[in-house]
């Protein structure tokens, strides 16, 4: 008894360590996915360089898109505290970034599909380590 609890408790520390290396990678590959398609929408990249700036800078969160009204102008701001930098668009940028965003995802989920549907066929046919006779 007293072994399989140890094992349980090692399997768990493994887990949780292979979890907090693999999860950081996965949200830098977000990040720089995210600034790809708001350059590829026509975002452009700018530094903070007054006062007043920096202190908008330092005020937004990381990684997500906000959306500001300055003198009647509306701008979306992506903050990339890494690089200090701030990805700045209009109206027609953003929308144009949420549909590379659905595109991307769609051409995702289709790949996903077919993929599953290719192992699936392989396991009917038998052509996989996973066929049904086998």
């Amino acid at each position: 008894m007293k072994q399989t609890k140890r094992e349980s408790i090692l399997l768990l520390i493994v887990f949780a360590l292979a979890a907090a290396f693999l999860l950081p990678g996965c949200a830098s590959v977000e990040t720089a996915n995210t600034k790809s398609l708001l350059t590829s929408a026509g975002f452009r990249v700018r530094t903070p360089e007054t006062a007043k700036q920096k202190e908008i800078y330092a005020s937004l969160g990381a990684n997500h898109v906000y959306r500001a009204t300055v003198n009647g102008k509306v701008f979306y701001v992506f903050k990339d505290e890494a690089a200090g930098v701030a990805y700045v668009g209009h109206e027609a940028e953003y929308q144009k970034y949420k549909e590379l965003a659905i595109q991307q995802r769609v051409a995702q989920d289709y790949y996903m599909a077919m993929e599953m549907e290719r192992q699936a066929a392989y396991r009917w046919y038998g052509w996989g380590p996973h066929a049904m006779w086998w």
